[in-house]
């Protein structure tokens, strides 16, 4: 089955045309899920925006969220969770206790170290951002199988493992 013809399939017959001495096949793959990406990112975002809350604040408020109660977790884990800078991270922080949507505290195993917890008000509006964040994803999808999203996430589940370097050998399961 080919794709439909789309940008992506013009810039490709351009390319074969300027320059068919080059395989710009990876192009098909990587551009599409380029132009995929900054779609997605656009509508991701507008959800987050119904609810205040930027990317970076709905990732924060929905990490705390999946640690499940007390919905705490550490700067560091945070930052490491969300692949971020412990500096941006404060600055996240920062903007979310300002809101009075997560709180700061002493660890008590650790009395140098610090906590970040949700909230009543973030726990409500990450339950509900959350919540309308996945009714997004299933309109998002919806001209998607239901094969073809399993065969998708297993074939990006795969590659990000091997982009991510967290791949394991197959061959050890």
């Amino acid at each position: 089955m080919t794709a439909p013809a789309d940008r992506v399939t013009q810039i490709l017959a351009e390319w074969a045309r300027e320059r068919p001495d080059l395989d710009a096949s990876p192009m098909g793959v990587i551009g599409r899920i380029h132009r995929i990406g900054l779609h997605l990112t656009d509508e991701l975002t507008r959800v987050y925006r119904e609810f205040g809350l930027g990317e970076g604040d709905f990732d924060v408020l929905a990490t705390l969220r999946r640690a499940g109660a007390p919905f705490e977790r550490t700067p560091s884990e945070l930052a490491a969770s969300t692949m971020v800078t412990t500096g941006a991270m404060t600055k996240r922080v920062d903007r979310l206790e300002g809101a009075g949507l997560v709180s700061r505290r002493v660890s008590e195993a650790d009395g140098r170290g610090r906590v970040v917890q949700l909230t009543a008000p973030g726990l409500e509006v990450i339950d509900r951002a959350y919540s309308r964040h996945l009714e997004n994803e299933e309109r998002l999808l919806s001209g998607v199988s239901e094969d073809d999203r399993a065969a998708l996430a297993r074939i990006l589940g795969h590659w990000l493992a091997d982009v991510e370097g967290t791949g394991r050998d197959a061959s050890l399961d």
